[in-house]
């Protein structure tokens, strides 16, 4: 009998209350943005989204929901005009000392940080960063027009980490210039970070991007689902080394983006298929440690569904590997339980 763990880090328990911000602050447009198409909005309108936030945040309060973990996310919030990041956290604190909000988090971008105005930041109530790597790769920054390099995203990371701030990343595989080896070269520097979460987002042809135009041309040629897959899987056991939580696998299909995808690896349970296949990996490694045939395989219920995968895609895998549906047990406990002869 082996019994063992999932080494993913446990889900955070609080609720994550966004506040998008499309296009605001941002110095550039990459190749492949979409945000006008990923949230539905166009570019912000900073006072009407300030009003709506306090409005909305205010009818929670009174109805006695939360709490929440507010996220400013779809644009760069450290490069906003600095009065605005001010009022925009001066807000959360006011219901933060409420009770309604309990933690703040912004995204921005690695060229876009420095080291007093993370201090200041923080100073104000900001609790955790998340920068839109992407890559650490040069080549592929260059190609994708994101005006920085390497040394810059890497640099970034160590000023959050240095500010006492939780840290997030966000990589984007599969961009112009990609090759073999490459994403996992990114995976490991960030997880040499040891960020609080990552979030992982396979690069998509979306109409009306630059990327769309390479690719119509015959410049540019995304991932395939099933390398997605794979590398990501891959992916996931390295980061949850280091304690990280990857929080999101692929974009969500909000606003009018999966109308608007033109090609790229997208599925509606990309997360589902690739937790799957990590869970595969780490099942097959302790069967090769049994010295006989599984008889019988308990599974924490938490992990139900995505044992054999999106839509029991895995179920020959599993097969292969000596584990047939019917010896499956789910179990309300926390630890895999192996049995054998």
């Amino acid at each position: 009998m082996i019994q063992f763990s999932h080494p993913e880090p446990e889900p955070s328990t609080t609720t994550i209350w966004p506040v998008f911000l499309p296009f605001a602050g941002c110095p550039y447009r990459c190749l492949y943005c979409a945000q006008d198409k990923q949230t539905g909005r166009g570019e912000a309108q900073l006072e009407a989204l300030f009003r709506d936030m306090q409005n909305d945040l205010t009818q929670a309060l009174e109805q006695g929901r939360g709490p929440y973990e507010l996220a400013f996310y779809g644009g760069t919030f450290t490069a906003l005009p600095r009065p605005w990041q001010e009022r925009f956290l001066e807000l959360a604190d006011r219901f933060r000392q409420a009770g309604l909000v309990t933690r703040v988090r912004c995204s921005t971008r690695p060229d876009c940080v420095d080291a007093d105005g993370l201090a200041a930041l923080r100073e104000r109530g900001l609790d955790l960063v998340e920068l839109g790597i992407q890559s650490f790769d040069d080549g592929a920054l260059r190609a994708s027009s994101r005006g920085y390099d390497g040394r810059t995203a890497r640099r970034a990371c160590g000023l959050v980490k240095a500010s006492g701030m939780g840290l997030g990343v966000q990589l984007l595989p599969g961009l112009p210039g990609d090759d073999r080896g490459l994403f996992r070269a990114d995976v490991d520097v960030a997880a040499a970070f040891a960020p609080e979460t990552a979030r992982l987002y396979p690069c998509l042809v979306i109409r009306g991007t630059g990327l769309a135009t390479l690719w119509e041309r015959g410049e540019y040629e995304p991932w395939p689902l099933a390398r997605a897959k794979e590398e990501l899987a891959e992916a996931l056991p390295v980061f949850w080394e280091k304690g990280s939580r990857v929080i999101r696998l692929g974009l969500a299909p909000e606003g009018t983006l999966a109308e608007n995808i033109l090609a790229g690896p997208w599925h509606p349970a990309l997360g589902q298929s690739v937790r799957g296949l990590a869970l595969l990996a780490i099942v097959r490694g302790q069967v090769a440690k049994l010295d006989g045939p599984v008889t019988g395989f308990e599974v924490p219920r938490r992990y139900q569904g995505e044992l054999f995968g999106h839509a029991g895609e895995l179920v020959d895998d599993y097969a292969a590997a000596g584990i047939r549906k019917e010896t499956v047990r789910y179990v309300d406990r926390e630890r895999f339980r192996l049995t054998t002869q």
